[in-house]
């Protein structure tokens, strides 16, 4: 059939069942925009910035499961992405970038918003260390191949973004073109264990006296939560998470080792440095979830033996050494694993040798949740951050979906909320982006089932760099509730920077007018979009708020006054931050030079 360039990429979407295309539009993207008239599949969603767009992508798809596509325009509109497109490179979330540039003829030449300088096709150069691939296609003849090759890129193997260039000229002209349907250009199925690998594995699990077991991402990624769970009962091996992997595992399961790392807990730690055998799946040891590497504040490898499991062969072996490395997708891998050690004979022994054991798991987890309510009940007002979790926890479902950026709200979430569900707990993980959190909570709220509770929460640092998108949340009624821990400032930081340097070299991260912290009123701001709003301050009004914000069934936003002064709830005490000190600072850098030692 003969299709415009731009007729074939919305007839690619539909067939691929991408329902949004996010971004803004720009002169570059006037074929493709016209090749949405007159078909009803495939819904433009306009965002107020490009970089938002991306965010609403990554939520969506961390909800879904689908990937959607972006559009941008050439230059500025373009490398307003890069940040979103890196981001869910680092955390293996699949989106199709469309930018628009000028005609092929006029490339190179520096027509307006080209960046043509050093070499030639500047923009696509931008993305090429971050995306799956880059490509742009010549014709409209070539665009089919252009976006097969972008999907297939995107979805095969560890997942991660595409960007696709696509001239006027080409999505203006027309070619005559057949179009495949996905299972004819892209590979499906799993990538299966090798069973030598398997075998070894399984019988490193059945002579462990303390086997644990370690999630990450890939597990969610794989939809392996079930095996998980199956493996775990198996071995009677209690099950950590990383800040990716938190709710592969539900936290209030007998086996919950909770969360390890830098923002873990004393129980995760505890139980990862003890271990004698680590089954470490779907994660790359990120320095947050390994406290920087300082051998036995969380891990102990070795003398720890690890078994990895990882679908990225380029994963196994970079940071610790493995006992046994295996390639695979977590789910596949996960049921060979069971089925070789049922194979083995292996089976709970209940009251048998890892009672013991099991009951140091108990103890140790009951110790790290009697922290967390001690602080969890602080009664001051303004609401400190522990307590404002706790009520959030305590009023939200079990399957309500929570999402928080980089930041204070982030790590008091992953250390304190007990996650129940799978794709329930939503974070940046890798690029730890600010500003995520508002458009990636509109992209789950589109993505989940009406009804289901969606809530982002953020601080208000966090929130000001995409409040924008505040006038996109009521454009297209999308009932989000976003609650919003205001402390005026970057209080995060401004912590670190105490812990580190000494409070009195705090600097630059707080929101101060004078020596007073300044703060707008963001209550109203959102109500000035469109949105319903509230202002609280203290904790007994933080459940009855919430339930207004989910009644009003439009975008809301809870402005929470909050204690500026960080409660810790302890994991941090056993934990450890690679900051490194400045050399004038004569007493902490020899602290900081003795632990940095102990790596």
């Amino acid at each position: 059939m003969k299709l415009t360039g731009g007729q074939i990429v919305v007839d690619t979407l539909v067939r691929e069942g991408v329902p949004y295309l996010v971004g803004i539009p720009g002169p570059q993207t006037l074929g493709l925009l016209d090749a949405l008239l007159g078909q009803d599949r495939l819904q433009m969603l306009q965002v107020r910035h490009e970089q938002a767009a991306v965010f609403l992508a990554d939520g969506y798809y961390r909800v879904a499961g689908t990937p959607l596509a972006v559009l941008a325009s050439m230059g500025p509109s373009a490398m307003n992405t890069l940040s979103g497109v890196v981001s869910c490179a680092v955390d293996s979330v699949p989106v199709l970038v469309l930018a628009g540039s000028g005609p092929a003829e006029m490339a190179d030449r520096g027509e307006l918003q080209e960046l043509e300088r050093g070499r030639a096709g500047g923009s696509l150069a931008v993305f090429a260390p971050v995306a799956r691939g880059v490509w742009r296609p010549a014709s409209a003849a070539h665009v089919p191949r252009a976006l097969q090759s972008a999907f297939a890129g995107m979805l095969t193997g560890r997942r991660g973004p595409a960007v696709v260039d696509l001239p006027l000229d080409v999505q203006c002209e027309a070619a005559n073109v057949e179009l495949a349907f996905p299972y004819a250009y892209r590979a499906g199925g799993q990538v299966l264990p090798d069973p030598d690998l398997v075998q070894r594995a399984a019988d490193l699990l059945a002579m462990a006296h303390r086997p644990v077991i370690l999630a990450g991402g890939g597990v969610l990624a794989a939809e392996a939560w079930d095996e998980l769970q199956a493996l775990a009962e198996l071995l009677e091996a209690p099950v950590l998470t990383t800040m990716m992997g938190k709710g592969a595992f539900p936290e209030d399961h007998v086996l919950a080792g909770l969360h390890a790392g830098w923002l873990g807990s004393t129980c995760g730690n505890a139980l990862a440095r003890s271990a004698d055998v680590l089954l470490a799946v779907g994660t790359r040891f990120a320095p947050r979830s390994t406290s920087h590497y300082r051998q036995g504040v969380t891990y102990s490898i070795p003398p720890t033996r690890l078994i990895h499991l990882d679908l990225d062969p380029g994963q196994i072996g970079r940071h610790y050494p493995v006992e046994v490395g295996i390639v695979s997708d977590a789910r596949a891998g996960l049921a060979a694993l069971l089925d070789r050690l049922r194979a083995l004979g292996v089976s709970p022994s209940i009251g048998g040798a890892r009672a013991g054991y099991l009951d140091e798991v108990t103890r140790l987890r009951n110790e790290w949740l009697t922290r967390v309510r001690e602080v969890a009940t602080d009664a001051r007002r303004p609401v400190t951050v522990p307590r404002l979790v706790a009520e959030l926890r305590a009023h939200l479902r079990r399957d309500a979906i929570v999402l928080t950026s980089s930041g204070t709200t982030q790590a008091h979430w992953l250390r304190e909320a007990t996650i129940y569900e799978p794709r329930t707990n939503l974070t940046p993980g890798g690029l730890g982006a600010m500003g995520w959190t508002l458009p990636a909570a509109l992209g789950a709220r589109l993505a989940a089932a009406p009804g289901r509770q969606v809530v982002g929460l953020m601080g208000d640092g966090d929130f000001l760099m995409t409040i924008q998108e505040l006038a996109t949340a009521a454009q297209y009624d999308i009932p989000v509730v976003l609650v919003v821990a205001n402390n005026a400032g970057w209080i995060g930081l401004r912590d670190l920077q105490a812990a580190a340097y000494g409070p009195e070299r705090v600097t630059g991260a707080e929101f101060l007018k004078g020596r007073e912290p300044v703060t707008p009123d963001l209550a109203s701001l959102a109500r000035g979009f469109g949105c319903y709003s509230e202002w609280i301050t203290s904790p007994e009004e933080v459940g009855p708020a919430l339930e207004r914000a989910f009644a009003a069934r439009r975008p809301a936003v809870v402005e929470v006054m909050v204690e500026r002064d960080d409660i810790p709830s302890g994991g941090q005490e056993q934990a450890w931050c690679d900051v490194p000190v400045p050399a004038y600072l004569a007493e902490r850098r020899a602290r900081y030079e003795e632990l940095a030692g102990a790596r």
